[in-house]
């Protein structure tokens, strides 16, 4: 899935505020297709890491209860303007993304 992910990082008396959109259609497994009645098999994002210059500042696990086109935000200190955020994602299905901002 390429560009699946938009990124904000804005830093504020030594604190970074990073906000991210993530676009995957988060199916839990568990919904049916109307037409035929089948099941729509599982397919979500398990695991989410943020780095900050190559060094992890968030890691998370997650599973089919996270919501379609999931949004992320967090904070953490120690981050300067102009440094690079990273954010990478992969899936059940072993699809996965990154991309990169600097903190403005």
């Amino acid at each position: 899935m390429a560009k699946s992910i938009k990124i904000r990082a804005k830093e504020k008396k030594g604190v970074v505020t990073v906000k991210c959109l993530i676009s995957h259609p988060m199916e839990t497994g568990l919904r049916k297709n109307k037409k035929t009645g089948k099941l729509i098999p599982a397919h979500f994002i398990q695991d989410v890491v943020a780095k900050h210059n190559d060094k992890e500042v968030l890691t998370a696990q997650w599973s089919g209860g996270v919501s379609k086109n999931p949004y992320l935000a967090f904070k953490f200190s120690g981050g300067s303007k102009g440094d690079t955020i990273t954010i990478a994602w992969t899936d059940n299905k072993g699809q996965s993304d990154s991309k990169s901002a600097k903190i403005k």
